[in-house]
């Protein structure tokens, strides 16, 4: 048998870590989660790249930051020059293997990967054809009618992926019968993508009706008046998020908690099945997201904001022998971090031109404790979803947590800036506080470190101009996608219509 570990690598989407049981949501039912939590590590300052899809997840796939590999909005594409955390375990002898969502944009659907299943269930392509959704049409987000149309129903992104969890099953199951045929098999690595908990806020009614009934208002909530900030003023006008009724609100919250729940019911399904095929024993496992939720917390909706709900993720990290079971991780570790971590388990080449940093000394005597420094970093750069008002749509933003602090930082605008000891809500605006200028000015120098918002927007209009004819390309040329799961518009429904 070999000593190299297998990789079980679960990536979800728009999980906020807070809507968990072992970071003490009291209403979720998360058991399957909760116990692989038990059986390592738990990381309670994790932070996403990019508090969006795209951008996250090539920045958790390259090793770089944003502002390094140039992918700001999800419609931009990555660069496959880039080696990535599939080249470098495929250089380090593994078979990689990907089942589900990766969300790349463009003709590369592998970016290292040598296999992949199930797929994506949009394009790959940037303007290529889509499918109604009908009654769900626009609740994804971020837009007042996916708190408008929420509740019990289906959305597509469900069924894609108990395809995504059946096609998990499958697989290992397949690795156990080699594996009972030939003992000395090559350790396996499968990185598995969920489209969950993402809106649609729409859960079956068997996920949704526990909490209909149970569930609470927002613990921080936060009135339009009360709002300060011009960017999250014009944000909240934007999408239509002024005021949102409570029962829109409970609504939302309740489908949100039920598609946690069906997200841990798959992962029990995952874990099972290696379990039952004898694979276990000496499997690096790692479950994370891409961003958060804000689940109506101070106001706000889905993500695009550096408040904990939407930046932050949930990560969980087990490998039997290796790291001692029922640890709890305090330190500010960035996503980038996670992947040079994986690579340095599995004893696979650091990504050359990566910042990412492996926490593995700090959890295991596997390696030497790090000298870590408490920093992480994240970006939003966006033309596309943000308001008229705001630089006419477009929107240069980069946070930074340093030890107790967090700044926000807005170009053209005033930053937020809160210490998170005194203060973990967010609620209190030190920005303009006398006494907190000296640690303003320290981090918005680091902030602007290597960062100039005036050269991404300059790189950005290009991207723009670029994009264009590739997407007049798309429209005229019709190109087949390579991984794309069939989606179709009957699979969404809702057992009520609230409007």
């Amino acid at each position: 048998m070999s000593t190299k570990p297998n990789l079980l690598f679960i990536h979800t989407d728009q999980h906020n870590p807070y809507v968990t049981g072992c970071y003490g949501d009291p209403l979720v039912q998360t058991p399957n989660l909760d116990r692989l939590a038990a059986s390592g590590a738990v990381f309670d300052n994790v932070y996403c790249c990019s508090p969006i899809c795209v951008p996250s997840r090539m920045s958790m796939l390259s090793g770089r930051h944003p502002y390094q590999n140039e992918v700001w909005t999800n419609s931009h594409m990555l660069d496959s020059g880039i080696p990535t955390l599939a080249h470098a375990m495929g250089a380090a002898g593994y078979h990689p293997a990907m089942i589900g969502r990766m969300h790349s944009v463009g003709p590369d659907q592998l970016h290292g990967y040598a296999e992949r299943l199930v797929g994506d269930h949009g394009s790959n392509f940037v303007g290529g054809r889509d499918v109604g959704r009908g009654i769900l049409a626009g609740t994804a987000g971020p837009d007042r009618v996916s708190l408008a149309r929420s509740g019990a129903g289906q959305s597509a992104y469900q069924v894609h992926d108990e395809y995504v969890a059946a096609a998990t099953v499958d697989y290992l199951n397949q690795l156990g019968v080699q594996h009972r045929a030939d003992r000395a098999l090559a350790p396996f690595s499968l990185s598995v993508g969920f489209m969950l908990p993402h809106p649609p806020y729409v859960a079956r009614s068997e996920d949704y009706e526990p909490y209909a009934t149970s569930m609470t208002l927002p613990a921080k909530p936060r009135t339009f008046d009360q709002e300060n900030h011009p960017f999250l003023r014009a944000w909240r006008e934007h999408t239509g998020i002024v005021t949102v009724s409570d029962a829109e609100i409970v609504r939302s919250r309740a489908a949100y908690w039920g598609l946690v729940q069906r997200v841990d019911i798959m992962v029990g399904q995952i874990m099972q099945a290696l379990h039952d095929n004898q694979l276990a024993e000496n499997t690096l496992i790692v479950y994370t997201s891409d961003h958060g939720d804000m689940q109506g917390e101070h106001g706000l909706w889905w993500k695009h904001v550096f408040y904990e709900e939407s930046v932050k993720v949930p990560l969980i990290v087990s490998w039997p022998g290796t790291i001692p079971a029922g640890q709890r991780c305090q330190r500010v570790v960035s996503a980038l971090d996670v992947t040079a971590t994986l690579l340095d388990a599995l004893n696979a080449p650091a990504l050359p031109n990566s910042p990412g940093r492996s926490f593995l000394g700090l959890i295991s005597d596997a390696r030497p404790a790090p000298n870590w420094d408490d920093v992480a970093f994240s970006e939003y750069c966006a033309d596309e979803y943000v308001p008229q008002s705001i630089d006419a749509g477009r929107t240069y933003q980069r946070m930074i947590r340093q030890g107790d602090w967090k700044l926000i930082y807005y170009h053209g605008m005033e930053p937020q800036l809160f210490n998170l000891a005194a203060d973990p809500g967010e609620r209190i605006d030190r920005a303009g506080d006398p006494d907190c200028q000296s640690i303003r000015e320290q981090l918005t120098t680091r902030v602007l470190d290597e960062w100039n918002p005036e050269a991404i927007a300059a790189k950005m209009a290009a991207k723009q101009a670029d994009g264009s004819i590739i997407q007049k390309w798309t429209s005229q040329i019709k190109p087949p996608d390579q991984h794309r799961w069939t989606m179709r518009q009957e699979m969404n429904w809702l057992d009520e219509h609230p409007l």
